[in-house]
């Protein structure tokens, strides 16, 4: 397990970097606040489908973010090993426009677990693609944007009704735009001998095949046993952002910016769950 989880890092560091001028901005640390209610169904013994509704709140708890609505499936192939599937409904709400714009997930997992004593172990491998509906600048992301989770989580169970816990995780970006660009320091130039008009800004894609670390996540919780069928879930997530963010005009024909943008977002969630 160790093993496995070492390798995915080392795979994802080893893949080509979106490359090009580039700019850099901090941003402002930020908090903000997550709630979920669930409910998780047994089928037969090893099969579960769920259903949860989670809403986020983003700049210091000030601003209504978005919803999740999510349902799933998972199914443990052995006492160690766990599968899963599900789609998400993301609902983000847009603050320049006041409105709303849908993106939709669909995700697969496979879970490994160790259970030396009272602990569990796991490690949990997440591919992800995310489509982006309506109108959106091709020239600044992909329509489907493909990630990777690797999260690494212990669990303590030697507790009667609370169960604390811990995780890393990690998530590359492996179909970013890559950039190739001329820049002076403070604006972009044109680029001699490409293949791009002249009327081009010193830019141009050369697909979406970039791949990098886009987070960094750690997480302290604990699920609290309410009753046999109710748990309560509270946690505290730390979010180390690194994105690299394209803002050009909807031609492609001038780049305004390209930045690397890198921060802090800390997070407290509470969410519920009703199993049965």
């Amino acid at each position: 397990m160790k093993r496995l989880y070492i390798l995915s890092i080392v795979a994802v560091m080893l893949m080509p970097m979106a490359v090009g001028a580039q700019t850099e901005e901090e941003l402002a640390p930020e908090f903000c606040g997550r709630l979920s209610a669930g409910i998780d169904k047994k089928i037969v013994k090893g099969l579960h489908v769920s259903l949860e509704e989670e809403i986020r709140m983003t700049d210091n708890f000030s601003k209504f973010g978005r919803f999740h609505t999510s349902v799933g499936m998972t199914y443990k192939v052995h006492n160690n090993i766990k599968l899963g599937l599900g789609y998400t409904l993301i609902n983000p709400y847009d603050s320049d426009d006041k409105s709303f714009k849908f993106r939709h997930r669909v995700y697969a997992d496979i879970t490994g677990t160790l259970k030396p004593g009272k602990w569990n172990i796991s490690l949990k491998e997440r591919l992800q693609l995310t489509h982006r509906s309506g109108n959106y600048n091709v020239y600044q992301n992909p329509a489907n944007a493909l990630m990777l989770k690797s999260r690494l989580t212990f669990k303590y169970k030697g507790f009667a009704h609370v169960i604390p816990y811990a995780f890393v995780e990690i998530r590359s970006y492996h179909n970013a735009p890559v950039i190739s660009a001329a820049y002076d320091g403070s604006s972009y130039l044109p680029i001699p001998d490409s293949d791009q008009s002249s009327d081009t800004q010193g830019w141009f894609i050369n697909g979406f095949n970039g791949a990098y670390i886009n987070r960094v996540r750690t997480s302290l919780g604990m699920d609290i046993k309410l009753t046999k069928n109710h748990t309560l879930n509270i946690f505290f997530l730390a979010d180390y952002v690194n994105d690299k963010v394209i803002d050009a005009n909807a031609e492609g024909t001038k780049l305004k910016s390209y930045t690397r943008q890198t921060g802090f977002v800390g997070s407290i969630g509470i969410g519920y769950e009703f199993s049965f």
